[in-house]
C-alpha cells in the first residue's frame, strides 16, 4: 500500500499546482492526476452537480488503487468534502483547511482577503472558517475569469493584468495584508496578482500548504513510499480529447508531460435527500 500512488483531481489543469508541489516535497511518491475536463469549469455550476462530478472522479481514482485522495479544487472541496470522507476508506486531503490555517498565522493587521471562483466564494466556506476568529475582518472576491485565462494557457498577458487590477481593487482598498488564493488555478497567475496587491501583502497559496498536509498525513499513517520506490506520474482527463490538456499540462508543470489518458467516469447514486 505504501508504494501505491496518490490520487489528485481538479476540474481541469489548476490542480496541477498541487501535483507539482506534492512532487517537489515528496519526490518518491507516485501520482495519478485526473482533470475533469468534461465538466470544467466547476465554479459557475450548481453545488449538487459539482458534488456528483467530483465523487465520480474520486470513485475512479479509488478503483485505480490510490492510497490517498487529494481534492485539488476549492469548489469541489466546498461541495463534497464530508461526502468524500464518509465514502472512502483512504485518507482524503483538501485545499481549504491548510490555506486557512496559514492565513491565520500570517496576517498582522487581521484583515484577510480571499479570492476564488463564484462557487467557492458563494459557498461562504472561507468566510465561515476564518470568521471563527472574531478579531478578523474577511473580504471575499470572486474572480471567474482567472480560471478561463489559465485553462487557455494565458498567464502573463496585458489582459490578465487589467482584469487582476479590476478584481483586486476592492481588496486593496480594504487594506488586507494577507490574500488567500482560493483556487488552485490562481498560483499560475501569481505574478500579476502579487504585482497588483503590492509587496506588503502576503499571498497564501493552497498548493504548497496542501502538499505539506499530504506529507503530514502520509507520515502519521505510515504511508510514505519506501526508500527504493520509483515515482510514476500518470495524467488523465475526462473530456473527448486529451490534446489541449496535454499541451497545458506540459507547459504549466514545467516538466515533460508526454501522455494524457482519457478516462470515463460512471454515474453514481447519491443518498436520498442529497441536493
Amino acid at each position: 500500500m505504501t508504494d501505491a500512488p496518490i490520487g489528485i483531481f481538479d476540474s481541469g489543469v489548476g490542480g496541477l499546482t498541487v501535483a507539482r508541489a506534492v512532487s517537489q516535497l515528496l519526490p518518491r511518491e507516485s501520482i495519478v492526476y485526473i482533470g475533469d475536463t468534461a465538466h470544467s469549469p466547476y465554479g459557475p455550476k450548481p453545488i449538487a452537480d459539482v458534488r456528483r462530478y467530483g465523487l465520480e472522479v474520486l470513485d475512479t481514482l479509488v478503483d485505480e488503487g490510490v492510497k490517498m485522495l487529494v481534492i485539488a479544487c476549492n469548489t469541489a472541496s466546498a461541495a463534497m468534502l464530508r461526502d468524500a470522507r464518509e465514502r472512502y476508506d483512504v485518507p482524503v486531503v483538501e485545499v481549504i483547511g491548510p490555506a486557512v490555517r496559514t492565513a491565520l498565522s500570517t496576517t498582522r493587521n487581521r484583515r484577510i482577503g480571499v479570492i476564488g471562483t463564484e462557487g467557492t466564494i458563494g459557498s461562504g466556506v472561507y468566510q465561515d472558517m476564518l470568521g471563527v476568529d472574531a478579531t478578523l475582518e474577511v473580504f471575499a472576491q470572486a474572480c471567474p475569469r482567472f480560471v478561463e485565462f489559465v485553462e487557455a494557457g494565458v498567464t502573463d498577458s496585458p489582459e490578465v493584468l487589467r482584469v487582476a487590477e479590476e478584481y483586486l481593487a476592492p481588496l486593496r482598498h480594504a487594506g488586507v495584508d494577507t490574500l488567500v488564493l482560493g483556487c488552485t488555478h490562481y498560483p499560475f497567475l501569481e505574478g500579476a496578482i502579487s504585482y497588483v496587491m503590492g509587496e506588503g501583502v502576503s499571498l497564501v497559496s493552497s498548493d504548497t500548504e496542501t502538499a505539506k498536509d499530504v506529507y503530514r498525513q502520509l507520515v502519521s499513517r505510515g504511508l510514505l513510499a519506501g526508500p527504493d520506490a520509483t515515482a510514476l506520474h500518470t495524467y488523465e482527463a475526462t473530456g473527448d480529447s486529451a490534446e489541449d490538456f496535454l499541451r497545458l499540462a506540459d507547459r504549466l508543470m514545467g516538466r515533460g508531460v508526454s501522455a494524457v489518458r482519457l478516462v470515463q467516469t460512471g454515474a453514481i447514486d447519491l443518498p436520498k435527500g442529497t441536493p
